[in-house]
């Protein structure tokens, strides 16, 4: 069966990037009738919030992206300390003391020197004396997995053939000085036990992607299969990690934007196929191909995301709206025909509220002088609502015959001065919402 999961650190809100990634794993297990797990990787005490975790569920029920079950790390820990523990029985796992400041001179000398800045092992070559000795000084050290020095082999799902020299990583730190075991660990162990068979993740992964298939084998594992996808960039290419933080799906979320909207373009973005605004979230599994994503980065707009939105709205029955109709005071048997005449002049659905204030009250937009005198005495020939399907070529005839004025001149002066708009809806259908006779 196939097992997928998206594992976020509990430690700030979702962005557009988080999302991806979610949204490719969720897509291959909804399409392969297979379990989807959200799995929180909260192993560090201080930065994991409860408010963030309960912000990420939050967020992903609001897209529609369902899980399976969720899966918290820092209730596993026992299971990290089995794993280490096995490590090291294996001669796989050590202990090292150089200080930050120590580690970063070894790094600058390699580099002098033209070589890659690896760590040296020099902790492998301390006795169980010398150990003690700096433990005495320096308190417990990090401990370090052995990498085989042999090429590392995988078929990612976009990337196509991968290989890495192992001799070319340094031996990655699993297990801090403090105690707390690093997602490296962590995340093995999970994959393993809760038999995860695909993983997807970002192109930044790469190479903790080869180092923890060799921490699965020697774990008596058998690696998932892989794909990383291209990172995303800005509209003109620029690096979009500064701005993750304002592109968070609340934020995005409070702007309007639609759920659908957003994963409709998360769905393609980056593939060779064109994207295409779809109406649920099962519509998306089935066009849903990981080897059609290609690994260039991806340009990201956020400005996309509205014409999709203002589509996607356009498509909805009122039932879809009606509690946002009635929260802003739209009657209900004015509903329908409100929504009928506004879905498709909207872009979001903050939008409704000033098309409702505008027929309840009135326009408050000023016509241009040339055009006062003559929206005064169109106005004085306009009746008392409640305005019918008839009124607009009624009114306009009469102001026709009173003013002399026809075609464009005639309309677009009146449309504004009712509507506080120079386009929009069709007014014939404008006027039996209004709830006062316009006043100039």
């Amino acid at each position: 069966m196939t097992v997928t999961r998206f594992a976020p650190s509990p430690t700030g809100y979702l962005h557009v990037g988080n999302l991806r990634t979610a949204l490719f794993n969720f897509l291959i297990a909804r399409k392969a009738g297979g379990t989807f797990i959200l799995r929180l990787d909260d192993t560090d005490p201080e930065r994991s919030k409860p408010e963030y975790a309960d912000a990420i569920m939050e967020d992903l029920e609001w897209l529609g992206l369902t899980w399976d079950r969720v899966e918290r790390q820092s209730e596993r820990l026992d299971r990290y300390a089995a794993a280490a523990d096995k490590l090291r029985a294996a001669g796989r796992f050590y202990e090292a003391f150089e200080t930050p400041t120590e580690l970063d001179l070894k790094r600058k000398k390699q580099l002098n020197m033209g070589r890659p800045p690896v760590y040296d092992r020099a902790a492998l070559a301390l006795s169980e004396q010398e150990r003690e000795t700096l433990r005495a000084e320096r308190g417990k050290g990090v401990w370090r997995f052995r990498l085989e020095h042999e090429r590392i082999e995988w078929e990612d799902g976009i990337l196509g053939p991968v290989s890495i020299d192992a001799a070319s990583v340094s031996d990655p730190v699993l297990i801090r000085q403090d105690g707390q075991v690093l997602y490296t660990l962590a995340s093995v162990v999970d994959d393993i036990e809760m038999g995860v068979t695909h993983v997807v993740r970002g192109s930044d992964h790469v190479t903790n992607t080869a180092t923890q298939i060799q921490i699965i084998e020697a774990l008596g594992g058998t690696p998932p299969a892989f794909a990383h996808h291209s990172l995303l960039t800005g509209a003109q290419g620029e690096a979009l990690s500064k701005r993750l933080g304002t592109l968070s799906l609340r934020d995005l979320r409070a702007r309007g934007v639609e759920p659908m909207a957003i994963l409709s373009l998360m769905a393609r973005l980056g593939s060779s196929d064109p994207v295409e605004l779809r109406g649920s979230v099962d519509e998306l599994v089935g066009g849903f191909d990981i080897s059609r994503f290609g690994a260039a980065p991806t340009k990201f707009d956020e400005a996309d995301l509205f014409p999709l939105t203002a589509r996607h709205l356009a498509s909805l029955p009122v039932t879809a709206v009606a509690d946002r109709l009635a929260a802003i005071g739209v009657p209900e048997p004015l509903r329908e025909r409100f929504w009928t005449v506004c879905r498709e002049n909207i872009t979001t659905l903050d939008d409704l509220e000033g098309w409702w204030a505008t027929f309840r009250d009135g326009a408050t937009t000023e016509v241009p002088e040339e055009d006062r005198d003559f929206v005064a005495t169109a106005f004085d020939l306009l009746g008392e609502p409640p305005y019918d399907d008839a009124t607009w070529s009624d009114w306009t005839e009469k102001v026709k015959e009173a003013t002399g004025r026809k075609g464009r001149g005639l309309f677009m002066p009146l449309r504004l001065a009712v509507t506080g708009r120079a386009r929009g809806p069709e007014m014939a259908d404008v006027m039996p919402l209004l709830q006062s006779r316009p006043k100039r």
